[in-house]
């Protein structure tokens, strides 16, 4: 079964997504986002009239999407394949890309807005980073975790994973990842049988 080619815009999209986990947002214009992606700015512009904050807002939100669906897909089998998945996923991203991608919901979380109003882009990746913490959490109340502490771990594995890509980008490294893949690993483990 072949790949649906992706339409123009959602071209757009995932490649603003690759640009923003390279080089952050406030450093990467609308102009740069449309030609990593192969698109004439006027074609940009018409898909995102309301430019950048839009484009980066659906960036965020496609690779929050992504990322839930391989989530979705591997918890099936329970909070560790989930774990495993989600890291295996991340690992791909920094290998393949010699360590200059990381994640591009992370990359617009922390960098300082222009307003004082908190932006688009960045609601996105809370509720992202909500629905990543929810499917983990559900995995690990449907594996007997009690509710709360589903929670605090389904946070603790995000935001260790997210912390971890970083850490692989700046060391050049999966040792990061490797260290942090099994310490949650025996965690979640534990958790399940305690």
């Amino acid at each position: 079964m072949t790949k649906p080619t992706p339409t123009p815009r959602e071209r757009i999209v995932v490649g603003a997504a690759d640009m923003i986990s390279r080089r952050g947002l406030n450093a990467t214009s609308i102009r740069e986002m449309a030609k990593h992606a192969r698109a004439p700015l006027g074609s940009t512009y018409h898909y995102f009239p309301e430019g950048k904050q839009q484009l980066a807002t659906e960036a965020v939100r496609y690779t929050g999407e992504w990322v839930a669906r391989v989530l979705r897909r591997e918890l099936r089998a329970g909070p560790v394949q989930g774990l495993r998945a989600f890291l295996a996923l991340w690992r791909k991203i920094v290998v393949d890309s010699d360590f200059r991608a990381g994640c591009p919901v992370l990359a617009v979380s922390i960098e300082e807005p222009a307003t004082e109003e908190v932006p688009a882009p960045v609601r996105a990746a809370a509720e992202v980073f909500d629905s990543w913490e929810g499917l983990l959490a559900d995995s690990l109340r449907e594996h007997g975790v009690g509710p709360e502490q589903a929670a605090q771990l389904a946070t603790l594995v995000v935001a260790a994973v997210e912390g971890t890509v970083a850490m692989c980008r700046a060391k050049r490294s999966t040792q990061p990842l490797d260290h942090t893949a099994d310490q949650l690993q025996a965690l979640i483990l534990a958790t399940i049988k305690g």
